[in-house]
């Protein structure tokens, strides 16, 4: 074999790399090695120095990739990071057929950023390191919320893409919420919020929103209380703005800053329906607006008095159930409150007289009601737990005999006022204590608010006509006897001086410094519990009717009159069916001699040794006239007796579970 020259030269070089261990190889093995992948590779080309670069998009469009530096890296979460830890399909050039920037090469998958996390903290869970890594759990739970959000739902315009990803509100590459939420850091980022929701997707609510006294506060005056996107919307668990559970939490959300105006709102009935969770009603941005709320003295401002009836309006519209707003409306007080007489002197005045009405009236009762059961209890223990009414003798021609002491008329009219009163707190306890755990329950089992205000004012109508049936029964026999009837006499309910000497006879017998006082017809609490009616009756009722015909009042009472009718309603109601139920409860059914009920007033009569005992006088007077006898009735049978104490303590029943119902919620309350 000839040697060529280039078989020569070749010889040569190999003998000389076998010789001198040189690398004949170096630059052809260099050629086709491939790069790299770690950050300085890929920033190398995705550093934007080179231009820009593109990429096949929908449509045969193209889009450009983001342009990220080694600052702009370094200065975020993922600093210490490798590219392709995020990049998982990213393919070197070696790999011919899937390299990457190949024309052809497969579509990149989008990054997983949430099941990346999710496989970070079950690695920290199970080799015990999350203690560390307090922020990775966090991360977590508000990728769960993304997955619910309104965000993640597909997109109208591009079903394939959801509304907003995690990179959409975060710049993935320089990604760093400063941890600590009370340095300045964390203040200056929270600053950048709107512009972040408002500069890439919402461009029109930012615009607004810029123009609005939050806006202002964040943007212009860099404060830091300032409300920004996310304290309305919340960060992760985003919802429509029309979804429920937005409409019925952005009240509160409104309320983390503005305290006072959230507890005034509560207190009136949008409030109160909202609490209960229905959606119905006013909330704060159906008056203030949403985006573009303005100071109350802003001629702009939708709550601007000279704005105010447009606004009621809006709802109020005189569509569906509701009627036009009348002009008593603007000058309604939706945050009105007791604690001020400069700015609400009406509604301070209405809150001192119900006040001293309630201290007044339970101070004196619920003393009486203590020291009565001390004494009564003390008798009956010194008389081997024998009840005092059985120990009263009278004569043996009248033993076993009742005295007729209420009419059925009286007793109708006594049963239906107490069903419908009971009804009456039923339907109308939710709406005075709508945060307690009991009111939205109650509220749902009623039917919701519109049933349960159907069923509030037929109650309503019914305890009024029992009243009004009443008055008109004592007006035709006043009429019938006035020549004869003696309105301080003892068959008459109008207190006189006896009374207040009986109280005086009452109180020393507590105290053990005299005997017990001895009773005409009436005592002097029978009369207080039936003229207390005429108050309360009155006062709810007049209130009650204000509230339910708004629209009629509104057109010629000013706005604060249904702040007062609120409070006087409220509070009357809660002095009616705490008193029933206490004070009233232990006078007839609950102290020592009548425990643990009383049937009077469901078989009409009582026994001669029981009107003995109660009613002395008016028993010594009958029998010195010789007119007891008018009185005697045969006792109710066993089966009429049974059915009574059945209705009676079903009623102490329903009555007690009410009464416990309204402490927890008064409780709750002031809790």
């Amino acid at each position: 074999m000839r040697l060529t020259p280039s078989l020569m030269n070749g010889a040569v070089a190999f003998l000389l790399a076998t010789v001198l261990n040189l690398p004949v190889f170096a630059a052809s093995s260099t050629a086709t090695q491939a790069p790299k992948l770690d950050n300085a590779t890929c920033l190398s080309c995705h550093d934007g120095k080179k231009g820009a670069i593109e990429v096949p998009a929908a449509d045969d469009e193209k889009r450009e990739l983001l342009t990220v530096t080694a600052e702009k890296l370094a200065g975020g979460v993922h600093a210490k990071m490798e590219c392709v830890a995020c990049h998982t399909d990213i393919r070197d050039s070696a790999d011919k057929a899937n390299a990457h920037g190949k024309a052809d090469a497969p579509k990149l998958a989008r990054v997983d950023c949430a099941g990346c996390h999710e496989k970070l903290l079950a690695a920290a869970q199970a080799d015990g390191t999350l203690k560390d890594k307090p922020r990775l759990e966090v991360i977590v739970k508000n990728a769960h919320a993304y997955q619910k959000s309104f965000h993640a739902r597909p997109n109208q315009n591009f079903p394939d893409q959801p509304n907003a990803t995690c990179d959409g509100c975060h710049d993935t590459h320089s990604f760093n919420v400063p941890a600590d939420k009370k340095s300045p850091a964390y203040d200056q980022w929270r600053l950048q919020i709107g512009t972040t929701c408002g500069s890439t997707c919402h461009s029109e609510q930012l615009d607004t929103y810029a123009a609005s006294v939050h806006g202002q506060a964040a943007m212009e005056k860099h404060d830091i209380k300032a409300a920004v996107c996310t304290d309305c919307h919340t960060t992760h668990a985003i919802t429509s703005s029309s979804d429920d559970p937005f409409i019925l939490a952005v009240t509160d959300r409104c309320g983390s800053c503005h305290e006072k105006s959230l507890t005034t709102y509560r207190a009136t009935y949008h409030g109160q329906i909202n609490a209960l969770g229905y959606t119905n009603t006013a909330k704060c941005y159906s008056c203030h607006g949403s985006h573009k709320i303005a100071k109350a003295d802003d001629p702009k401002s939708t709550v601007h008095p000279t704005n105010l009836l447009k606004t009621c309006q809006t709802c109020h519209s005189g569509k569906k159930d509701l009627a036009l707003a009348p002009a008593g409306f603007a000058t309604y007080q939706p945050h009105g409150h007791a604690g001020d007489f400069n700015k609400y002197p009406q509604i301070w005045v209405a809150w001192q007289i119900m006040l001293q009405l309630l201290v007044g009236t339970f101070a004196f009762f619920w003393l009486h009601t203590l020291l009565w059961f001390y004494r009564e209890f003390k008798e009956r223990k010194a008389h081997a737990g024998e009840q005092q009414i059985r120990l009263d003798s009278v004569p043996a021609q009248y033993k076993g005999k009742h005295v007729q002491r209420f009419s059925p008329m009286w007793r109708l009219g006594h049963i239906t006022f107490a069903l419908s009163l009971m009804v009456l707190t039923a339907t109308g306890i939710p709406l005075f204590y709508p945060t307690s755990p009991w009111a939205s329950p109650l509220m749902t089992l009623l039917g919701g608010p519109h049933t349960a205000g159907l069923i509030h004012r037929t109650s309503a109508v019914i305890f009024a006509g029992v009243f009004f049936l009443h008055l008109f029964a004592v007006a035709a026999y006043l009429v019938k006897n006035w020549n004869t009837f003696k309105f301080f006499g003892p068959n008459s309910l109008v207190p006189n001086l006896q009374d207040g000497k009986d109280m005086i006879a009452m109180f020393k017998w507590f105290f053990g410094k005299g005997p017990r006082p001895k009773f005409d017809r009436w005592t002097y609490w029978e009369k207080f519990d039936y003229w207390a009616p005429f108050w309360g009756v009155t006062i709810i009722g007049v209130s009650g009717l204000i509230m339910w015909l708004p629209n009629f009042f509104g057109a010629f009472l000013p706005g604060w009159v249904f702040n007062v009718a609120a409070i006087f309603h409220a509070e009357e109601a809660f002095l009616a069916v705490v008193f029933l139920f206490t004070v009233h409860f232990f006078n007839n059914h609950f102290r020592p001699d009548k425990f643990p009920v009383e049937v009077v007033m469901f078989t009409g009569t009582f026994s001669i040794e029981e009107f003995k005992h109660d009613h002395a006088v008016e028993y010594e007077r009958l029998v010195a006239s010789g007119e007891l006898e008018k009185y005697l009735v045969d006792a109710p049978s066993p089966t009429k007796l049974a059915l009574s104490k059945l209705l009676g303590f079903v009623l102490i029943a329903c009555g007690l579970t009410l009464l416990t119902l309204v402490g927890i919620g008064f409780f709750t309350q002031i809790g």
